[in-house]
């Protein structure tokens, strides 16, 4: 038995991304419907007995609404054995069969084209994808397609290769929804970076300022930072991850501010505390909801903190802001006058 090469694959997929929530894991389920159609061609004079064999993509998934045509007529029986559907062609010779696969299936996070170990170069191929979806991706070891098109759902997609070696794949990788669990528990490591940047500029404007703040301060501040990350943790169970995300930065910089407001006065609580807990803290935490850029973001805000920082306090005296943090009496140097001896 030898193979033979399809003379030309036309083919049409539509993908339907439906989201499915378990829990506090979104998962990238989808809904495809195929139909293949295959020119088989007999190059040979001689009458022989041909077999069309279509493989399954998955024994272990559940196809619906499954037909077989050849040549427009529909076959009844369907022949499916180890899932392989098989169906017996016999030519005249120089006759051309047209053979239609039909089928719809679900799957999750991405879908493949595969062209068969065996298969060593296709003719005239072209498959049109048509998606519900804009946010496309095509996954590594694939092509990309030969024309995109926008349409009122999402996109479509075609390959079209008159001449195509079977070492690469077609596929599309599914969009994903933000996993809330994940997303906070990313940002839950990363506080002590946004809470060391928030002290660090505290501490310095109250130097710069000469306003002394008591540890025991800093201590309240602190609990008062982590009630963001707390109360995010437990309200994305119960709520959307943006309202509790909202919820929870006006709940913490209310906190910080109705306490800085007691120890130090309104001014310095809704001007320079409040606008530190946003940037290091909203908007420092608001930066993981953009894949990708979280690391460039926080990277851009720490070098502007440090330049902020540096403008801030390159005229101080770092000798007499330390003397005078640690209550050294300073000494009293009079020109000209003998010294004092006791």
């Amino acid at each position: 038995m030898r193979s033979l090469a399809i003379s030309r694959d036309a083919l049409a997929v539509d993908l339907n991304l439906e989201h499915r929530r378990k829990g506090l894991l979104w998962y990238s389920t989808y809904r495809v419907r195929f139909v293949g159609q295959y020119q088989i061609g007999y190059p040979t004079e001689a009458p022989q007995t041909v077999f069309f064999q279509f493989k399954s993509p998955s024994q272990k998934a559940i196809y619906d609404d499954v037909k077989l045509l050849v040549d427009g007529q529909e076959v009844a029986d369907l022949p499916i054995r180890n899932g392989i559907l098989t169906r017996e062609l016999s030519p005249a010779p120089g006759q051309v069969h047209f053979v239609e696969v039909r089928y719809a299936t679900n799957g999750m996070d991405a879908w493949w084209y595969d062209f068969g170990l065996h298969v060593k170069q296709i003719k005239n191929f072209s498959l049109t994808m048509n998606t519900n979806f804009r946010q496309i991706d095509f996954p590594e070891n694939s092509v990309s397609p030969t024309t995109k098109d926008r349409t009122p759902q999402g996109w479509k997609l075609q390959w079209a290769y008159k001449n195509l070696l079977s070492n690469v794949k077609i596929g599309m990788v599914m969009p994903h929804k933000l996993n809330p669990g994940p997303w906070v528990s990313q940002v839950s490591y990363a506080a002590p970076i946004s809470l060391f940047l928030f002290f660090f500029m505290l501490l310095l404007i109250s130097t710069v300022r000469q306003i002394n703040i008591h540890p025991m301060n800093y201590f309240f501040i602190g609990a008062a930072f982590f009630s963001f990350h707390l109360l995010l943790a437990y309200m994305v169970d119960h709520f959307s991850v943006h309202i509790s995300f909202l919820v929870a930065s006006i709940v913490s910089v209310a906190l910080v501010v109705s306490y800085m407001r007691l120890v130090v006065g309104p001014r310095f609580a809704f001007c320079e505390a409040a606008i530190a807990q946003f940037v290091y803290l909203v908007v420092f935490s608001y930066s993981f909801f953009f894949q990708g850029y979280t690391g460039l973001t926080i990277t851009v805000l720490e070098i502007s903190t440090l330049f902020v920082l540096m403008q801030m306090t390159g005229r101080l005296d770092w000798d007499d802001v330390f003397r005078r943090d640690t209550g050294q009496p300073q000494q009293l140097k009079l020109e000209g006058a003998p010294p004092v001896r006791g």
